[in-house]
Order: structure tokens, then C-alpha cells, then sequence
């Protein structure tokens, strides 16, 4: 059985490296990211090195909806998990609209971060006839510069 590979991105660094370090004894294998505009360049330059991307929605540069937006336009069957502390810009039914499998409001307890990346990582893969086929990979790959 493989290890799911998942993203962390927080622009705190020390939330970023908590969620890794909880994840990890799970058997996860965790790259966390703290700049969302490196994350979307990791990404693209592998997009299915990840079976699952988790996000702050407040953060510099590229938010963690708009980032999910461009995430899922690369691959529609990444599994999202967006958390924040305060938003009134997103809300949990905006999340799951453009795609966000789970929406978690911080403060997180461990227990309910690791049964939500439990169930979605669970949760059947999205219908194939959403994957993109290889050249539309390549081109909006292309487009991440």
C-alpha cells in the first residue's frame, strides 16, 4: 500500500509544520509549503505528485480559495481541504462550490484534522471524465510559469 503524498500550505510556518508533524506518525507523507505562490509552482511542476492539498484561506499574494480554483483547474480530482480562523470572504457553501471537498474552522482539534483528511482521503475519486486529458495537463501546466 502507498503513502498518500499530501500539500500542507499555512503562511504560518509553525501551523504548517504542526500539521506535518501530526500527519506524518499517520503514515502521510507531508510536504508543507508557508508561500502559496511556491506551492502553486510545486504543484504545477508535478500535478499528481499529490493525493491531497490542504490550505489556509488567508494568506499573502494567492488565498487559499483562489489557489484551490487554480488547482482544480490543472486537476479537477485533487481533493481540497481549506481551513481558516476568520473569513467572512469565503464561506463553507462558496468552499464546496468551487470544488473544496472539506472547510475547517480553526481553532482545529488534531483529532477532527485527522478524521477529516481520513475521509477524504476515503472519499471515491471524482468521475475520470474530469481529468484532463495530457496536453491539457501540459498546457495549463504552461500557464503556471
Amino acid at each position: 500500500m502507498s503513502k498518500h503524498r499530501i500539500m500542507v500550505i499555512d503562511d504560518e510556518e509553525q501551523l504548517a509544520l504542526m500539521w506535518e508533524e501530526v500527519l506524518e506518525p499517520f503514515g502521510y507523507d507531508v510536504t508543507s509549503q508557508t508561500n502559496s505562490v511556491e506551492a502553486l509552482k510545486e504543484f504545477c511542476a508535478k500535478p499528481y505528485k499529490f493525493d491531497l492539498v490542504i490550505s489556509d484561506i488567508n494568506m499573502p499574494n494567492v488565498t487559499g480559495d483562489e489557489l484551490a480554483q487554480k488547482l482544480l483547474r490543472i486537476r479537477p480530482d485533487i481533493p481540497i481541504i481549506l481551513c481558516t480562523g476568520f473569513t467572512e470572504r469565503v464561506t463553507e457553501e462558496k468552499a464546496k462550490e468551487i470544488g473544496v471537498r472539506e472547510f475547517l474552522r480553526k481553532p482545529i482539534m488534531i483529532n477532527d484534522f485527522v478524521n477529516t483528511v481520513r475521509k477524504v482521503l476515503d472519499q471515491p475519486s471524482e468521475d475520470c471524465s474530469l481529468r484532463p486529458s495530457a496536453a491539457n495537463v501540459a498546457e495549463l501546466v504552461a500557464e503556471c510559469g
